[in-house]
C-alpha cells in the first residue's frame, strides 16, 4: 500500500512570502520526517523547511527563485508504512577530496553494532587523536551524556596544534613582534640595545608556560569529564575494534559503538633528499635548537612565512624560495602585497618562480641549487649554502596511516576521508573530521565539526553547514580573508562590488606607526550583501571576525556602515570599508564622477 502525500510550507512566522534559494531533495530521495527540504530566505534571514512525512518524493513542486508562503506546496511523498519505519538510506561520501561542507547531504543516525570480540575497554564512542577537533569532540560526546575513550599518540594532549603547531608558533611569533617593534621604535625617538636571546629560557617559556598550561587544562577536563584517554598509536582492526600500541608495545584493544577519527595531517617531505636535522619541517623549527646564520624556507604559504618571521626577529638571514609567481596563494594580490613589501625589506631573498634543483647536506651546511620555472630567468646561478632549511610545502592527511581498510572506511589515494554533512563516512557508525577530511586544514574548522559528529552520534539532528570558514596568516603584517576573493570571484565569473579602506587614513593605525595596512569588503553586486572579506595589518585576524559574522548574517554595507564603532580602533576600518560602498564616507575625500 502506498500513499500519496503533499508536503506544505508550514507557519514561517511574519512573512507574506520568502524566495527559495536552494532544494536539497530530487524526486526518489528517500527522506525522513524532520529532514530539510529547501532553503528559503528573507529580507534578514536563511532557514531550512523541514519535511512532515517520510517516505519517497515522488515530484518536486518548487525551484530556486520561487517565491513561497504558507500553505505552499513543496513536494509530494509517496509514503509507504516499510519505508516511513525504516531509517533513510546513508548516501556514500562525495569526493573525498572535498571538505565536509561540500559533501553529500546528511543521513538519519543508523545504530551501531555493540563491540564484539574480547577488548580491553569498550565504549560508547571512541576519538582517534586528541587535537582542538578530536578532544572537543571527545568532550562534546562525554557532555552529551556519552561514555568517551580517546586515544592519543603522545604523551600530551592537544595534537599537533597545541604541542608543535599552531599555539607554540603564537608564542614565538609574539616573541618576534616584541623584538621588531623594539627596533623600529628608535623612528618615534626611543632607542633599545640588541636583544639578549637566553634560547634556554625562551624555549622553557614556550614549553611549559604556553603549551603545557593549556596541554595540562586538556588533561584536567578529560578527568572532570569521566573521558578514558589512551596513549599510543591507535589502528582499526576491525569495524568495531582499534588497537593502541604504546610505546613500550603493550597493545590495548578498545571495542566501540561509534568512532570518530580526528588523526590529522603530517608534514610534507622534500623529496629525494638525505635525512640531516638541519633540514627541518615546521616541529623542527619549533623546536628552535638554535639561531642559525643564514636559513632558506622552501615554500611560500603560511606556515613557512610564519616561521620565517620567527627566526627574521632572532637575527638569522632568511630566504624564501616560493614555486609559484606570489606568497599566499589562494588569498588575493593586494592583501599580500604589504606583507611582501616588508619582507623583502628584511629578509635576505624572496625567490618566486623558483624551484630547489638539488640539496645536498655537507659538513659546512646545506647546499642548494635553485632553477627558475614560469620563464623566470633570475633564479640564483651558484649553489647557496644554508645553515639550515625549513620545508614547508604543504601537509597530507593521516588517512591511509590508521588501518582504515580494516573497519571498511574508504580511504582515498591522498588519505582523505569522504564525509556527508552530519561527518559520516561510508561506515555509518564511524565518523571523520579536520585535516582527514579535506581542505582547509584549519583547527577551527576541525573543532565545528567535531561538535556536529559528537551531536549526530547522541541523536541530533545537526549538519556542518558552515557558509564560510576563515584564514589567517600570523605573519608581520597578519594577512586574513575569508568568503569569496577577488580572484575567485574573477576565475567564477560572480559579479560583485568591492570596497576597500587603506590604514594610513586610521587614526589609530598611524598611531602605531603601522599604515601599511588595508580593509576590503567584497559585496554581491545584486544583494549588495558581504561576501568576502580580506584585511592585511597589525592584529588583521582578530578584526575578520566581525566580517565572518556579517556574512554569516546575510549582513549588507549599510548593516555594518550603521554600526557604532569605536574609536579610535583599527575595527573602525570595517565599518569605513563599508561606509565606501555606500558613499557615505567622511575619514576619506571620494572625488564624485
Amino acid at each position: 500500500m502506498s500513499n500519496l502525500v503533499e508536503v506544505l510550507v508550514p507557519d514561517i512566522g511574519n512573512f507574506d512570502s520568502v524566495d527559495v534559494i536552494e532544494v536539497l531533495v530530487k524526486a526518489g530521495d528517500v527522506i525522513a520526517k524532520e529532514d530539510s527540504l529547501i532553503t528559503v530566505e528573507s529580507d534578514k534571514a536563511s532557514m531550512d523547511i523541514p519535511s512532515s512525512h517520510a517516505g519517497t518524493v515522488k515530484e518536486v513542486k518548487v525551484k530556486v527563485g520561487d517565491k513561497i508562503a504558507k500553505g505552499t506546496l513543496i513536494l509530494l511523498v509517496e509514503a509507504e508504512a516499510t519505508v516511513a519505519a525504516a531509517p533513510a538510506k546513508t548516501e556514500a561520501p562525495a569526493a573525498s577530496t572535498a571538505s565536509a561542507a561540500q559533501a553529500a547531504t546528511a543521513s538519519v543516525p543508523v545504530p551501531a553494532a555493540a563491540p564484539v570480540g574480547s577488548n580491553d575497554i569498550n565504549t560508547q564512542v571512541v576519538v582517534l587523536g586528541s587535537g582542538p577537533g578530536g578532544y572537543t569532540a571527545a568532550f562534546r560526546a562525554a557532555d552529551l551524556g556519552k561514555q568517551v575513550v580517546l586515544i592519543e599518540r603522545y604523551s600530551s594532549l592537544g595534537g599537533v596544534c597545541l604541542n608543535v603547531g599552531c599555539i607554540p608558533s603564537k608564542a614565538l611569533l609574539h616573541t618576534a613582534k616584541v623584538i621588531t617593534e623594539a627596533e623600529e621604535s628608535s623612528h618615534h625617538g626611543l632607542s633599545f640595545g640588541a636583544p639578549k636571546i637566553d634560547l634556554d629560557q625562551l624555549r622553557n617559556w614556550k614549553a611549559n608556560d604556553v603549551v603545557g598550561k593549556l596541554t595540562g587544562g586538556l588533561a584536567a577536563m578529560a578527568k572532570q569529564r569521566n573521558v578514558t584517554v589512551v596513549q599510543g598509536v591507535g589502528k582499526f582492526t576491525s569495524p568495531n575494534q582499534i588497537a593502541v600500541t604504546a610505546a613500550d608495545g603493550k597493545v590495548t584493544t578498545v571495542g566501540f559503538e561509534n568512532a570518530i577519527i580526528a588523526a590529522g595531517s603530517q608534514a610534507t617531505k622534500f623529496p629525494g633528499v638525505a635525512a640531516d636535522e638541519r633540514i627541518m619541517d615546521s616541529t623542527g623549527a619549533l623546536a628552535l635548537a638554535d639561531i642559525p646564520k643564514r636559513m632558506l624556507v622552501i615554500g611560500g604559504g603560511i606556515i613557512g612565512l610564519e616561521m620565517g618571521t620567527v627566526y627574521d626577529a632572532l637575527g638569522t638571514k632568511v630566504s624564501v624560495v616560493e614555486f609559484t609567481d606570489g606568497l599566499i596563494q589562494g588569498c588575493d594580490r593586494d592583501l599580500v602585497r604589504p606583507l611582501q613589501k616588508r619582507m623583502e625589506k628584511r629578509f635576505e631573498a624572496i625567490m618566486l618562480n623558483t624551484k630547489v634543483a638539488s640539496m645536498e647536506p655537507k659538513k659546512d651546511g646545506i647546499h642548494v641549487t635553485f632553477e627558475g620555472v614560469n620563464g623566470n630567468a633570475d633564479a640564483p646561478k651558484d649553489v647557496q649554502v644554508y645553515d639550515r632549511v625549513l620545508v614547508s610545502i604543504g601537509r597530507r592527511p593521516n588517512g591511509k596511516n590508521i588501518g582504515a581498510e580494516n573497519a571498511g572506511v574508504a580511504v582515498d589515494d591522498y588519505g582523505f576521508i569522504a564525509v556527508d554533512k552530519q561527518m559520516r563516512t561510508n561506515v555509518p557508525h564511524i565518523f571523520a573530521i579536520g585535516d582527514i577530511v579535506g581542505q582547509p586544514m584549519l583547527a577551527h574548522k576541525a573543532t565545528h565539526e567535531a561538535k556536529v559528529a559528537a551531536e549526530v552520534i547522541a541523536g541530533e539532528k545537526v549538519e556542518f553547514v558552515a557558509s564560510v570558514i576563515p584564514s589567517v596568516a600570523y605573519t608581520d603584517p597578519e594577512v586574513a580573508w575569508v568568503g569569496v576573493t577577488e580572484t575567485e570571484a574573477k576565475a567564477k565569473g560572480i559579479a560583485i562590488e568591492k570596497a576597500s579602506f587603506p590604514w594610513a587614513a586610521s587614526g589609530r593605525a598611524l598611531s602605531i606607526a603601522r599604515t601599511e595596512g588595508a580593509t576590503k569588503l567584497i559585496f554581491d553586486k545584486e544583494t549588495h550583501r558581504v561576501i568576502g572579506a580580506g584585511i592585511v595589518g597589525v592584529n588583521a585576524g582578530e578584526l575578520l571576525a566581525e566580517a565572518v559574522l556579517a556574512i554569516e548574517m546575510g549582513a549588507d554595507a549599510h548593516d555594518l556602515g550603521l554600526t557604532i564603532h569605536a574609536h579610535p580602533t583599527l575595527s573602525e576600518t570595517v565599518c569605513f570599508a563599508a561606509e565606501m560602498k555606500e558613499g557615505t564616507i567622511t575619514d576619506l575625500y571620494i572625488k564624485k564622477r
